[in-house]
């Protein structure tokens, strides 16, 4: 008979399966106040998260063990066919590498998160996920009533891509261990992360920690004061009072 050949078997083989599991939480920042702390994950080489974040929150991704690599997705929560558009999230700042200040914009020239910390510069808006990437977006979406048509291409955080001169993308890596990123988010966004390795560095991954705290008066703050990016805020702004009146009537 096997362990798991009857339901009082198959309940106990459970129970201490369960009780084997070692679930490794991040190590919260100490810059932090840890009262307003909102969402706290580590996750593992392959592994993925599907969360959704208010606006105002400020959502910081960390790099513990010096080769994590983020697959990052980002959808409008309340109106998921507004999506990450990562060729406009280029185009518009006029920079194709990402970094402090930077808006992560959807295809409705709106701004659903921007960049306001950034102790790595290692990042890639070009090469989209490797396979087992976009397995795990795919998974992360699936947990949030999403299909595969409504992803799109993807930003990868943590591993460097550089555009030389003649063309070539050439891969520049990690910046170490204990590097990180915060983004500042400015609609309600249902994001998903997979942690695998890049298209064009596939060296196997470390664990990648993700931290979310209450953070709304830095909405005042401006964080980019290039044209572009105030009108893209200003659309955002002027939409989201727009919806709020709309829910008032």
């Amino acid at each position: 008979m096997t362990r798991t050949a009857d339901t009082s078997s198959a309940r106990a083989h459970a129970r201490s399966q369960a009780a084997a599991a070692t679930l490794n939480a991040p190590v919260l920042p100490d810059d932090v106040d840890q009262a307003k702390v909102t969402f706290a994950q580590r996750i593992p080489p392959g592994g993925y998260a599907n969360v959704v974040f208010g606006r105002g929150t400020r959502v910081r991704f960390s790099d513990p063990l010096g080769a994590a690599c983020a697959h990052l997705f980002l959808l409008r929560a309340e109106s998921p066919w507004e999506r990450l558009n990562v060729a406009d999230t280029v185009k518009v700042p006029w920079q194709a590498y990402l970094g402090h200040g930077h808006p992560l914009l959807s295809d409705q020239g709106r701004v659903l998160a921007t960049v306001v910390g950034d102790s790595s510069g290692r990042h890639d808006t070009l090469c989209g996920p490797t396979s087992p990437a976009r397995d795990g977006l795919r998974l992360a979406g699936v947990k949030q009533g999403l299909t595969p048509r409504d992803l799109g291409p993807s930003v990868s955080l943590f591993r460097g891509v550089r555009v030389e001169a003649d063309g070539t993308l050439t891969p520049t890596g990690s910046a170490g261990a204990g590097a990180a990123v915060d983004l500042l988010i400015h609609l309600p966004v249902t994001l998903l992360v997979a942690n695998a390795a890049h298209p064009l560095d596939l060296s196997p991954t470390t664990d990648l920690d993700l931290v979310a705290w209450s953070a709304p008066a830095e909405l005042t703050t401006t964080h980019n004061t290039d044209p572009e990016y105030l009108r893209a805020l200003e659309n955002t702004e002027r939409d989201r009072n727009a919806r709020t009146l709309e829910t008032l009537a």
